[in-house]
């Protein structure tokens, strides 16, 4: 199967949604952006739910374009304008595992992320916004909703990939 013009990656925390998007966008250059970036103001504080969509619809009026994340609130309008859906439905344990380097990586940096936020210790592991609480409650749920999702007949036109491990993904990426 072939990748389209408009590419959503799908997947838990910590799965690699963003490092896949940037991948592909120099390999096919296609612009990326990844949804976090929209949904992030300085501060860790969030756009209004309509300013939010307003940066949504933005992003995906383009012919081209790769964007990595989950928001429900947007799904409509990401996964109906996309050609394309990846999904990394990746293990509990190889999700925790990425989420632990990358966490120590960015905190340890002190790396900026979208519009000048930073993961701290406190943030990252003891508060009720942890990703790593995150990772687990969204792991099953994910699971059991998108193939619903994808078999509803508005999403019927994606191209869709699904991998189980970064070892499915890396080939994939290495043969195509």
């Amino acid at each position: 199967m072939k990748l389209g013009q408009r590419i959503i990656i799908v997947g838990n925390t910590g799965s690699g949604k963003t490092t896949l998007a940037q991948a592909l966008s120099q390999r096919l250059t296609i612009p990326h952006t990844e949804i976090d970036a929209l949904h992030w103001d300085e501060n860790w504080t969030k756009p209004t739910p309509d300013e939010f969509r307003r940066r949504i619809e933005q992003a995906i009026t383009p012919e081209q374009w790769i964007l990595d994340g989950n928001y429900s609130s947007v799904r409509d309008l990401i996964w109906r304008r996309a050609d394309t859906l990846i999904w990394l439905d990746y293990a509990m344990p190889v999700i925790l595992w990425q989420l632990i380097r990358r966490t120590i990586r960015r905190v340890w940096s002190q790396e900026v992320l979208w519009n000048n936020n930073r993961e701290t210790w406190r943030g990252a592991l003891f508060s009720r916004d942890s990703l790593f609480v995150w990772a687990f409650k969204k792991q099953w749920s994910r699971r059991k909703l998108y193939p619903t999702l994808l078999q509803q007949p508005e999403y019927a036109h994606l191209t869709i990939f699904r991998w189980r491990s970064p070892r499915q993904m890396r080939q994939w990426l290495a043969e195509n």
